[in-house]
């Protein structure tokens, strides 16, 4: 059944009103008629299936059946802190990481970044992640879309750091070093509503200069297993062994 996220300022106690462009991927791409179901989420937890009633112009009128308990979140709230990195990688960090449970993503401008966030382009190109975001998020049938923060330098993200539990940074050096226990010992400390933030460096990873900043203020840095991983691979083996450890682990 299609999913759409609906703003809770389209709901009322028995209809949901989608509008935009999902109303024309329900009419246009998907070819609904009245009488056919969706599910509804209203990115604050609550899923419904809806019926939907009638279409009026770019508008979808639905009416809500019932509620669907929603089991996708993941328990904890991960944050990745990703260095900018080339290309469209940052698109597929956010695509995957999505798929994967990520709460929130923050991107920097770390010592190795090549690409800087140009300041003419920043709203369009916020958007566009965002909506690789709410697109990846109905994929794969979360009920929360992950927030896109405004990306920052080193120094905020020292300023986030501090309202997180558990901080953990990929690092290459720990990793050359055959280094395999602080990220297990890391998701061990991990409870249920805990929050933890995971930091990725760009191409070439975090400096020298960086990881002893990072471990001063409190983070752990980790080897991600004996290979060195691509930046858009570190912060989606973090997720998945986030994911195993907390969801899938007996």
């Amino acid at each position: 059944m299609q999913r759409y996220f609906v703003p809770s300022n389209h709901w009322t106690e028995d209809r949901v009103f989608v509008s935009g462009e999902d109303a024309k991927h329900i009419s246009k791409v998907m070819r609904m008629k009245a009488g056919d179901s969706i599910i509804c989420c209203d990115n604050k937890g609550r899923s419904a299936t809806c019926e939907i009633i009638d279409f009026d112009g770019d508008k979808v009128d639905a009416c809500i059946k019932s509620d669907i308990a929603s089991l996708s979140e993941l328990p904890v709230h991960v944050t990745i802190a990703q260095g900018l990195p080339k290309a469209d990688k940052l698109e597929y960090i956010i695509q995957k990481g999505t798929e994967l449970g990520a709460s929130d993503f923050f991107p920097f401008t770390a010592d190795r970044s090549i690409v800087k966030w140009d300041d003419k382009k920043a709203v369009k190109k916020k958007e566009r992640l965002e909506k690789i975001a709410k697109e990846a998020a109905e994929q794969s049938h979360r009920s929360r879309i992950p927030e896109i923060l405004d990306p920052g330098n080193f120094s905020d993200l020292l300023k986030i750091a501090e309202r997180y539990k558990i901080k953990i940074a990929a690092y290459e050096e720990e990793a050359k070093l055959q280094e395999s226990s602080r990220f297990a010992t890391s998701l061990r400390a991990l409870e249920n509503g805990d929050s933890i933030l995971c930091v990725i460096g760009p191409e070439g990873g975090i400096s020298e200069k960086e990881a002893k900043i990072l471990a001063d203020h409190g983070f752990e840095l980790c080897g991600l297993g004996p290979r060195i991983l691509r930046t858009e691979t570190a912060p989606l083996y973090i997720l998945s062994a986030i994911s195993y450890h907390i969801e899938l682990k007996g």
